[in-house]
Parts: structure tokens; C-alpha cells; sequence
């Protein structure tokens, strides 16, 4: 069985066409996981719906706890992409006997052309075949959580030894 926390993040907003903005009513997960046809067993478990940039650091120590006291060897986390790195890093230390995947996506779930599906369905096999561990993935890549910045002028995620 795989946890699945999810904790908002671009691939979890919606578009309110009134305000015209970004926001998050409810989580696309449930129906993302039906649209992908997974089979794979996934227990979810909604932690907050957040933006990246917004958490706290009381918001990582929940998630913290949550993958510390889940049963589930095997864990993804959807997250924004801005703060991925820096929750990784705090999760870092109790991913001995683990294997943790944060996933995002670049454009909403929502949105025509999202990468939020086929990012998502890249963290759930990644999961299921890496040892433990911290990862990342995005654009179809697995990153050690180490060794991967964001590159916000292309849009995506790159391998980088020094972003330690």
C-alpha cells in the first residue's frame, strides 16, 4: 500500500472564474487517480491545501509527523514546486526506512496542457521501485533530493550537485 499526502500546491489548484484566480476548494487526487486508471493500492490522506510559498515550518513538521507515524513504507507528497527542495531537506533525517516522493506539477491539474497527471503517475511508480530515500520527481526524472534545484526561467526541474 502506498500513502498519499497531499498537501496542495499547484497541481491542486482550481480556477475561480469570478476573481480570477487561483485557489483550492478541494483536491483533484481522487480524480486523477480514476482519470489515470491506477491500480496500484493508494491510501490518501489530505494534509492541508497550501501553496508552497506559504508554508511554515509548522506545515512541514505536520507532514513530518505524518510520514513518521504512517504505517506505509512507500510515500508520495504533493507539493508546490517553489518550496520542494526545502521540504525535502526537512524530511531528510527520517528517511531511513522509507521511500518519500514529492511530486508537483508546473500547471494546474485543472488546466488544459497540466503536467500534474504525468508527473503524478511517475511519482507512483517511482515509489514503488526506488530503495529509501528522499526523491523528486518531475518532468519525467527522479532526482535525489540533494542534487536537483528548480530552473524557474525553463520551467522544470535539473540535476544540480550543489544545491545542498
Amino acid at each position: 500500500m502506498i500513502k498519499l499526502m497531499i498537501t496542495g500546491g499547484t497541481l491542486d489548484k482550481h480556477y475561480n472564474e469570478l476573481k480570477g484566480e487561483l485557489h483550492f476548494p478541494a483536491t483533484h487526487i481522487p480524480a486523477m487517480l480514476k482519470q489515470a486508471r491506477c491500480r496500484a493500492e493508494i491510501d490518501t490522506q489530505q494534509l492541508m491545501l497550501k501553496d508552497s510559498l506559504e508554508m511554515l515550518d509548522t506545515d512541514r513538521e505536520l507532514i513530518k509527523q505524518a510520514c513518521v507515524s504512517t504505517e506505509q513504507q512507500q510515500v508520495i507528497i504533493t507539493h508546490g514546486t517553489d518550496t520542494m527542495v526545502d521540504t525535502a531537506k526537512y524530511l531528510a533525517p527520517i528517511a531511513r526506512n522509507k521511500t518519500i516522493v514529492l511530486v508537483g506539477a508546473m500547471i494546474p491539474y485543472a488546466i488544459k496542457q497540466s503536467d500534474a497527471l504525468f508527473n503524478l503517475g511517475c511519482a507512483v511508480t517511482a515509489v514503488q521501485l526506488l530503495p529509501a530515500g528522499i526523491y523528486i520527481t518531475m518532468n519525467g526524472k527522479v532526482f535525489d533530493w540533494d542534487k536537483v534545484s528548480k530552473d524557474k526561467q525553463a520551467g522544470e526541474f535539473i540535476f544540480n550537485v550543489d544545491s545542498r
